[in-house]
C-alpha cells in the first residue's frame, strides 16, 4: 500500500515537469537517500563521482536542511540507477526495514569486518529478492513448499552428516562417477538440490577474490549463490561447504578456499566443519579407503601426482578435496598435504587469473539466455516460466524476473527444459 501510495505521488509530479523538467524538485524524506546509498555499499564520494555531482551537494540532499536545495527527479532517477533502487521507493515516508546482513566467514583472526563492495551487496539483495518472488509464484501455483528436513550441530560427525545428506540429496557413486565432463557434476549436482527445495544462483559480478559463495540458511527455501568466475569443480566444494552453512544455520559469505583444518575462531570452527562435510559427501570415506589406488598403499605416506589427479577425475573434484580427504582418513602427513596444497593454491591463482583474463577478452559473448539460466538456476527459471504460462504474472514480469529482455524469453524456454545445456 505504501509503494502504491508513492507511485501515485510520482504520477502527479507530471504536470509540473513537463514546464520545466530539469529543475522540478523532487520532495522526498531525506533518510531515503542516505539509506539507499549506505544499503548500496557506496561512500559519499563513491556516489557522488557517480551522480556526476559534487561530494558536498549530495551532502545537503542527504541532510535534506532547510533551505537547502532538493535532488530534482532528474538527479533522483539516477539515484535509483546507480543505487540500483526502484525510483518510487524514494517516494516512502521512510526507509523500508532491511533484513540482517549476513554473516562474514572469511575474517582472520583480530581481523576488522571487511567492507562488502558494492556488487557483493547488490548480488545478496537479488537473491533475497528472487526468494521473495519464488514463495509468492509457488504459492500463487499451489504448488508446496517443504521445510528443510536435514540439520546439523558443530559437535555432529561430519562424516555421519555428509552421509546422511548425500542419502537425502539422492546422488549415487555410479551416477557421480559418469559426470566427466568439465561442467557435469556442477550441474549435477546443483539439480539435485534444486529437486529437494533449494534455489541455486550464480553470479559472475563480484570479485574471486572477495567471495567465491554465499548462502541463505532458510528452512523453507534455502538458497546458495556461487561466483561463476571459479572453476566449476570448485563450485561443486562451495555448493557441498555452503550445504553445510544451511544445515547448521549459519548462512554466509564464504571463500571455502582459504580454509585450514586448524581453527582458532567460533567462525573458524565453522568453516572448517562445512569443509569437513563438503569433503565427505564428495568423496566418502568407505568408497576411497576401498579404491584399489589407496587401499594397497596403507599407511600416512607421500603420493604421487598421478595417483592425486586420477582420484580427482574419479569423483569428479579437485585435487586438493582428494589431498583433504587422504589426510583427514590418515593415509598422508600433515607436511604432505601442506607442500601439495601450497602447490595447488599457486597453480590455482594463476589458472583464476588467466580465466579472468580470458573471460574480459570474450565478455559480451557469451549468449544471454545461457547467462540468464546459468544466473537465475533452472528451477527459479522454469517456475517464473510456468507462472507466465498459467497466466499468474505478464511477460513483462518476466523480464524482470530474470533480468532479461523479452526477446529472449524464447530461448530461454527451450533451454531450461535440456538438462545438457552448459551453464
Amino acid at each position: 500500500m505504501k509503494s502504491r501510495r508513492a507511485c501515485d505521488r510520482l504520477r502527479a509530479m507530471p504536470d509540473q515537469e513537463s514546464v520545466a523538467p530539469r529543475s522540478v524538485r523532487a520532495v522526498i524524506n531525506p533518510e531515503l537517500l542516505v539509506w539507499a546509498r549506505n544499503t548500496a555499499g557506496l561512500t559519499i564520494e563513491d556516489a557522488a563521482k557517480k551522480l556526476g555531482v559534487k561530494a558536498t551537494r549530495l551532502t545537503e540532499w542527504e541532510e535534506g536542511r532547510e533551505g537547502r536545495l532538493r535532488p530534482t527527479v532528474t538527479q533522483l532517477r539516477k539515484a535509483a540507477n546507480v543505487y540500483k533502487r526502484p525510483l518510487a521507493v524514494f517516494f516512502l515516508p521512510r526507509p523500508p526495514a532491511q533484513p540482517q546482513p549476513l554473516h562474514d566467514f572469511r575474517r582472520l583472526p583480530n581481523q576488522e569486518q571487511a567492507r562488502l563492495s558494492p556488487d557483493l551487496l547488490l548480488e545478496m539483495r537479488r537473491a533475497r529478492r528472487r526468494r521473495a518472488v519464488a514463495l509468492e509464484l509457488l504459492g500463487d501455483l499451489e504448488r508446496p513448499v517443504t521445510a528443510l528436513p536435514l540439520r546439523a550441530a558443530l559437535d555432529d560427525d561430519p562424516d555421519v552428516v555428509a552421509a546422511r545428506s548425500r542419502e537425502w540429496l539422492g546422488v549415487n557413486l555410479a551416477q557421480q562417477a559418469r559426470w566427466v565432463g568439465q561442467y557435469d557434476a556442477l550441474n549435477g549436482w546443483i539439480a539435485a538440490f534444486e529437486a529437494r527445495g533449494f534455489l541455486v544462483f550464480q553470479t559472475s559480478d563480484v570479485d574471486l577474490d572477495e567471495m567465491r559463495g554465499f548462502s541463505l540458511s532458510e528452512r523453507r527455501l534455502p538458497v546458495i549463490v556461487l561466483n561463476a568466475k571459479d572453476h566449476p569443480r570448485a563450485r561443486v566444494f562451495t555448493l557441498m561447504h555452503e550445504f553445510g552453512h544451511v544445515m547448521l544455520d549459519t548462512g554466509g559469505v564464504c571463500d571455502p578456499q582459504r580454509v585450514t583444518r586448524r581453527w582458532r575462531t567460533p567462525d573458524e570452527r565453522t568453516e572448517v566443519f562445512c569443509n569437513h562435510v563438503a569433503g565427505a559427501v564428495l568423496v566418502p570415506s568407505d568408497t576411497l579407503l576401498a579404491d584399489p589406488r589407496v587401499a594397497r598403499n596403507p599407511g600416512r605416506h607421500d603420493w604421487p601426482e598421478a595417483t592425486i589427479s586420477a582420484l580427482a577425475e574419479a569423483f569428479a573434484v579437485s585435487r586438493e578435496v582428494i589431498l583433504r580427504r587422504l589426510l583427514i582418513l590418515g593415509r598422508t602427513t600433515e607436511a604432505f598435504y601442506e607442500r601439495k596444497r601450497q602447490g595447488y593454491l599457486e597453480q590455482y591463482a594463476a589458472l583464476a587469473a588467466q580465466a579472468r583474463e580470458r573471460a574480459r577478452e570474450q565478455e559480451g559473448y557469451a549468449p544471454v539466455f545461457r547467462v540468464a539460466l546459468r544466473d537465475n538456476g533452472r528451477r527459479y527459471t522454469r517456475l517464473v516460466l510456468d507462472a507466465l504460462e498459467g497466466e499468474r504474472i505478464t511477460a513483462a514480469d518476466v523480464s524482470d524476473y530474470l533480468g532479461v529482455r523479452l526477446k529472449h524469453l524464447d530461448r530461454i524456454a527451450d533451454a531450461v527444459e535440456r538438462p545438457h545445456v552448459e551453464v
